[in-house]
């Protein structure tokens, strides 16, 4: 039994010598500004330890995995030649480019055809080369082991470099280091000496593993019979479920009044796990802050009449409020710079260009961040992006304050329309828990659609949904507002032959910006046809720009994004170039309405004479607000900055229309638009975070 458990115990032991040779390099680091008594070092190594064996225990599943497929009887006769042609199959599917992994797109194609091909490979040269079966094995398997080696120091590095600049363990700025990896690389390589590094670290790779290999190597030369697989599957599983269990029990031991102590005791692979899920990212620890009270007091001077530490108010209206249908469209990332009226020369939006003339139009508004559940956030719930994920993706998301609610309690109703699984991004559990009628793919019979991808039916076969939809809500005798988010804009890019001038295999975002215009186009064309066309009020908006990478940590252009209110007869024809954010979106709606109620939006109404125009745009971590023509940068840890924004000169100049600007870093901080960005942010994290953004019944 003993030697079947070589790799896990040699693995183990070198993963708690390194994690305690860590735990005693933070404590000593110049950043643990603190001091420990006997109980507290106690307290740190022992439960530290416990951490870090059942830590391993959970993340060496796939390690089990690996051993338990190792065997010899698989490549007998017919199983091997039946194994290896499934291999073939399956390798010949992905290099056909018709695979599932090609319809989303990017590197997933490639990785699959690396991946498949080499497990081809491998058990073509296991069962044609049985007299070098072992020996191609112990590679693999040394190889394996380098593998699993090289990602336990990898951590231990990184877990070093993430205290030295943050004076925690992961949090979700490590999450939020994986979706920018490419930003993350370039600032690694600016600011440290990365080819010593990676060479050392190589080189103690190799070592480690020779040593371990070694020591390990009687596993695959006695491979373990079936009977004792099963043995020993037994137990490591009921290992594995203990350690599941005992991990969440040992974080509630974290429970010292000191900060390190809690910090230095925990698991810094358990840590990014609960960062990943909690999708939170503490304001008042990391970021620039002032007392909740003064914060309030500065916010009332942005949104007057709010009643002291909430964003409530009474918003009133001297005309009759107006019941029209509402829908509104959030188009998957639109940017400003893909339509004519900001200097495109494409012609990829000739619908939208055309209906923005006929409409209401925001020619300088921004997105608040650059995913999809972020700008869902900021058109429902009209407040600032917080740190952290979006509270979309939340636990707790439901009863909030949103636009929906609000239509609802005016008699409306609410629906959210996507035509993809509501399931991705958490949109069912949060468009449901806040009193959304969901329809999504799931909805759909199969005639109803035409063509579909891995992200759902096309835009065609939604609008077609929609104005179903809507002719059913229309003979209720009721108003109805219904939100629709598109899906067709976005990688692998593909959409029904035939349609536009793109052809559909050419998989370019031009093409899926078109296709999105011309279903938007044949969605009017219903529209129009239909008896509540004329009591209806369309909104339409981008959820975020097509990219978010730029020369700053918030390049303006990337979050510049086109929206319009279009209601003929209704709402007349016009262009407002007041600088505004996505949130005020649906507050300036509910004043073209007329509606009267008691609000809790940080939005507002952009046409009132007392908007004082500034906007919103934000990434995981850093926080931006836009005002006075300077952009202020809150991030962690605790670092401010500004810059002057001066207009970029390029081929495109129109005032109403300039998305790109020069951001010049401000040497002379402005404090007053410091404070004003501290009220906003610790205001609306503050109010999530203690539960008093939820709506008023």
């Amino acid at each position: 039994m003993n030697k079947y458990l070589a790799p896990f115990k040699n693995l183990l032991f070198f993963y708690i010598i390194l994690n305690f040779i860590v735990r005693i390099i933070l404590l000593f680091h110049p950043i643990t500004q603190s001091r420990f008594s006997f109980l507290s070092l106690l307290k740190i190594f022992f439960f530290g330890t416990i951490s870090d064996v059942l830590v391993f225990i959970i993340a060496s599943i796939f390690l089990w995995m690996y051993l338990l497929f190792l065997s010899n009887s698989k490549f007998k006769k017919p199983w091997g030649y039946i194994i290896f042609s499934c291999y073939v199959v399956l390798l010949l599917y992905i290099l056909s480019g018709k695979s599932i992994l090609h319809e989303y797109g990017g590197v997933l194609p490639e990785l699959g055809i690396l991946f498949v091909g080499l497990k081809t490979l491998l058990f073509g040269l296991l069962l044609f080369l049985p007299r070098y079966r072992k020996t191609i094995r112990y590679v693999v398997f040394s190889f394996t082991l380098f593998l699993f080696i090289l990602l336990i120091l990898l951590n231990a590095v990184s877990e070093f470099f993430f205290w030295n600049e943050f004076g925690v363990r992961y949090n979700f700025i490590a999450v939020d280091y994986l979706v920018y990896t490419n930003t993350v690389i370039g600032n690694i390589m600016e600011s440290y000496p990365v080819v010593p590094l990676f060479t050392v670290l190589g080189i103690v790779t190799l070592l480690i593993t020779y040593y371990i290999t070694k020591h390990s190597k009687i596993y695959v030369e006695a491979l373990p019979t079936l009977r004792k697989k099963i043995q020993l599957s037994g137990i490591y599983l009921s290992v594995f479920l203990i350690s599941i269990l005992g991990i969440v029990q040992l974080t509630k031991l974290e429970n010292s009044k000191n900060v390190f102590t809690n910090e230095l005791q925990a698991n810094g692979i358990y840590k990014f796990y609960l960062a990943f899920v909690n999708s939170e990212l503490d304001y008042n620890t990391f970021y620039k802050t002032t007392s909740d009270e003064k914060a309030f007091a500065l916010l009332k001077k942005q949104l007057p009449n709010i009643t002291n530490t909430t964003t409530i108010r009474w918003i009133d209206n001297d005309s009759v409020e107006i019941k029209k249908n509402v829908v509104l469209i959030t188009i998957e990332s639109l940017s400003a710079e893909f339509m004519q009226l900001y200097g495109n020369t494409r012609e990829i939006t000739p619908f939208l260009d055309s209906l923005a003339l006929q409409s209401l139009t925001f020619t300088n508004l921004y997105a608040t961040g650059n995913r999809t559940v972020r700008g869902l956030e900021a058109v429902t719930l009209c407040i600032p992006p917080t740190p952290g994920e979006s509270v979309v993706k939340r636990e707790d998301n439901k009863a909030k304050f949103t636009t929906g609610y609000l239509f609802k309690s005016k008699g409306y109703d609410v629906k959210y329309l996507y035509g993809g699984d509501a399931f991705f991004d958490n949109m069912q559990d949060f468009f449901s828990g806040n009193g959304y009628d969901v329809i999504d793919k799931s909805s759909f019979k199969s005639e109803e659609i035409t063509f579909s991808n891995v992200w759902g039916v096309c835009d065609e076969d939604m609008a077609k949904k929609a104005i179903e939809i809507m002719n059913t809500e229309a003979q209720k005798g009721k108003p109805f507002f219904n939100h629709w988010m598109t899906v067709s804009n976005h990688r692998p890019f593909t959409y029904p032959d035939g349609k536009i001038d793109i052809p559909n295999d050419t998989k370019s975002r031009e093409g899926g910006v078109k296709y999105t215009d011309y279903a938007l186009k044949q969605f009017f064309a219903m529209a129009q046809k239909q008896p509540w066309f004329n009591e209806t009020v369309f909104v339409i908006v981008a959820d975020h720009c097509a990219s978010s990478s730029g020369k700053t940590e918030l390049p303006m252009d990337k979050y510049r994004i086109p929206a319009m209110i279009y209601a003929p007869n209704t709402i007349q024809p016009k262009m407002v170039n007041q600088l505004m954010s996505q949130i005020d979106i649906m507050p300036t709606l509910f004043g073209l309405l007329h509606f009267k109620y008691q609000s809790e939006f940080y939005g507002q109404d952009v046409l009132q004479p007392n908007y004082k125009p500034r906007a919103f745009i934000a990434t995981y971590e850093d926080l931006g607000l836009i005002k006075n023509n300077i952009l202020t940068i809150l991030s962690p840890v605790k670092k401010t900055k500004q810059f002057d924004l001066q207009i970029h000169e390029n081929d495109f100049i129109d005032p109403n229309f300039q998305i790109y600007y020069d951001e010049t870093f401000k040497k002379v901080i402005d404090e007053a638009l410091v404070e004003e960005a501290i009220a906003y942010y610790q205001t609306a994290s503050y109010l999530l975070k203690n539960k008093k953004y939820q709506r008023l019944e």
